[in-house]
């Protein structure tokens, strides 16, 4: 497994991580905007069956690249799991805990037609759409922020924080971008896979307010990160051939640094563009009612949103903000050269019948969910 060197195979890894979460925004993240939505597009039992049933054939599906991203995480970047899943346990717990209302709610929401129980149900579906669309923000603002750790000299990582100082208005602020988002991805899909009508409309409706929060809220992210006292830089030690080992390394925060990359690069502005031209292209799409568009440009937005996190810190992983020494590199906190190979050799194999199989799902279950298809079928959520 000695066929790239370790500078490549971290960067590699790297860029499959970014790939893993984009894929999770880009899938799962309909999803969760769909459930975030459903108390507000739906006024009757119908019109939430419609809602639900847009994303029921293949929101299961779309969870293996969760579980993938933070598979990837564990096995490529053990430093890094360590500290972020002991940090922010709570914050996981609270996830999970949302998620599982998922599955849940979707089984047994249509089991009786009490109305009292259904929509019981369908809030606990919201709750698993928002919730973890408002952590999962929260968190990626905490790590631009730098998060409260350290390691001893035995390699032993403590975290210093606490679950309430997680919800800074920084980070609140990029929870709110993530909600946001994802509602502006799930209202497109909506507006896409449903018939016309009045859940299709209200869809729209909500879809063009999403669009333009996250049109703001990314622009005084960025502002906040260009003139605000965040980021850090690497002093010494961040060699990407060195070994993994964060005490090596130097670090310290420095004012406007996440923006460093792209005064060396100015190539990468490509990715934070497609964050404010992908919202651009979904308004115009919701507006013009070309839900192929409005769909096209929600899924671009997402993924300039999500990568401009990873290019803005590169070398980065997760800084930390009480001893930036001990911060995560992408050059010293990875697995040794020879588990990174054999993942890449796997993956190599399994990730593009992973990418067939969702696109040939996707296909499968192509075309607008009805009313009439709805009231033909019992067995439909």
């Amino acid at each position: 497994m000695d066929f790239f060197d370790l500078e490549t195979l971290r960067v590699t890894w790297w860029l499959l991580l970014g790939v893993l979460l984009i894929a999770f925004a880009l899938t799962d993240g309909y999803d969760l905007g769909v459930a975030a939505l459903l108390p507000f597009v739906a006024r009757n039992d119908l019109e939430r069956r419609l809602a639900i049933n847009s994303v029921a054939p293949n929101w299961e599906g779309h969870q293996v690249w969760f579980i993938l991203g933070g598979g990837a995480i564990f096995a490529a970047w053990p430093f890094v799991y360590a500290t972020s899943f002991s940090g922010f346990y709570l914050a996981m717990f609270l996830v999970l805990a949302a998620l599982i209302l998922r599955p849940v709610g979707f089984k047994y929401r249509s089991k009786r037609p009490d109305p009292a129980w259904r929509a019981r149900w369908d809030w606990a579906l919201f709750v698993g759409g928002l919730v973890p669309a408002l952590v999962f923000g929260v968190a990626v603002g905490n790590v631009l922020l730098g998060v409260p750790f350290h390691f001893d000299s035995d390699l032993r990582s403590f975290y210093d924080g606490s679950f309430i100082a997680l919800f800074t208005p920084f980070a609140l602020l990029a929870g709110l971008l993530s909600v946001a988002m994802l509602v502006l991805h799930g209202s497109t899909w909506l507006a896409l896979k449903v018939e016309p009508g009045p859940v299709q409309a209200r869809a729209r409706a909500y879809g063009s307010v999403a669009a333009l929060v996250s049109l703001a809220l990314y622009a005084v992210g960025g502002l906040w990160l260009a003139f605000g006292s965040i980021g850090y830089r690497v002093v010494a030690g961040g060699d990407p051939m060195g070994p993994s080992n964060p005490l090596r390394s130097a670090c310290a925060a420095s004012a406007g640094a996440w923006l460093a990359n792209y005064g060396a690069h100015p190539a990468l502005w490509i990715v934070p563009a497609l964050g404010f031209v992908g919202a651009l292209l979904a308004l115009a799409g919701i507006r013009r009612a070309a839900e192929g568009l409005a769909f096209a440009g929600s899924g671009m937005s997402a993924t300039g949103i999500v990568g401009s996190v990873g290019v803005s810190m590169f070398p980065f992983i997760v800084p930390s903000s009480t001893d930036a020494h001990s911060s995560l590199l992408v050059w010293n906190a990875s697995s040794t050269g020879h588990t990174l190979g054999i993942m890449l050799f796997v993956t190599v194999i399994f990730l593009p019948l992973i990418i067939g199989y969702t696109a040939w799902a996707l296909r499968v279950m192509r075309g607008r969910v009805t009313s009439a298809e709805i009231n033909a079928s019992p067995d439909r959520y």
